[in-house]
């Protein structure tokens, strides 16, 4: 079995763990195919989740029980990174690409409004498409954010820079361990995270901070929450900044979590405070 065929296995080894009945859509644009996993009950509240970089929709296994118990969820594969959806289309050069693609996605689905979920580089994605689209967003919720209200710390783009030039197992297993301190995750989602370095990019878009101006006018009712133990920032500076820049925000801590294990870690916790905030 080759690299990739071997992330695709783990990709749909991990779908089939998920705890509830599961409808995989690709969705069809000028960028490509979008993959989405749809679940929950029909007329539930329509919720997308858009998850980090380099993770998948599969990173919401822990969540999805809890939110498709209210929601319809759509959990997307983000288009130009590793998972299902295929940039095969349009090029992405910017942030605008990516507001273009996520309306077309919207479009597909039906969704004229949605509640919207991001991790990480989905949650800059999801705060640029609530600016771009404020209509179309009901509650956003942004989960350890980066690249929307304080810069990445430098240690961790120091420590990230020997997957620039070259992704192994190793090096992201080394990255991800450094970041979370070591902390034990699910033996099945770290194989998962292993198949990952085989995976093909297209094009992960350089993520550039909103300005204040575009901060302040957002009228969309946010949850910032935030990782206590996050290496990837500054938790305190971006609670900060998230407070004295949205004007309709809730910013919340899991104190005992890492950036990038925020969904899969403590999953009970985030669960609660996810579903209190999205009604």
């Amino acid at each position: 079995m080759g690299d990739e065929a071997e992330f695709f296995a783990a990709y749909d080894a991990a779908l089939r763990r998920w705890p509830v009945a599961v409808h995989s859509l690709d969705v069809p644009s000028v960028y490509g195919t979008t993959r989405v996993q749809v679940c929950g009950p029909e007329h539930g509240t329509p919720l997308v989740l858009l998850p980090g970089g380099g993770s998948t929709s599969m990173v919401w296994f822990a969540n999805i029980e809890q939110l498709a118990r209210t929601h319809r969820v759509y959990a997307v594969d983000l288009m130009g990174d590793i998972g299902r959806s295929v940039h095969d289309g349009a090029p992405l050069r910017g942030a605008g690409d990516l507001m273009a693609w996520l309306d077309g996605v919207y479009e597909a689905l039906g969704l004229s409004e949605a509640q919207l979920c991001g991790h990480s580089y989905g949650a800059w994605i999801a705060l640029r498409y609530a600016l771009h689209a404020p209509h179309r967003v009901d509650r956003l919720a942004l989960l350890e954010p980066t690249g929307c209200f304080a810069p990445l710390s430098p240690r961790y783009l120091l420590r990230a820079a020997p997957l620039l030039v070259g992704r192994t197992a190793e090096r992201e297993r080394a990255f991800r361990r450094w970041e979370t301190g070591g902390a034990s995750e699910d033996p099945r989602w770290e194989g998962f995270l292993d198949s990952t370095a085989s995976a093909r990019r297209s094009k992960v878009v350089v993520m550039r901070r909103p300005g204040a101006a575009e901060l302040s006018a957002c009228a969309v009712t946010t949850l910032v929450l935030l990782a206590g133990r996050s290496r990837a920032h500054d938790v305190r500076r971006v609670a900060v900044a998230a407070r004295r820049l949205l004007p309709r925000v809730t910013v919340a801590t899991v104190e005992d979590a890492a950036h990038h294990s925020v969904p899969t870690e403590r999953p009970t916790e985030l669960n609660r405070v996810l579903r209190e905030f999205l009604g």
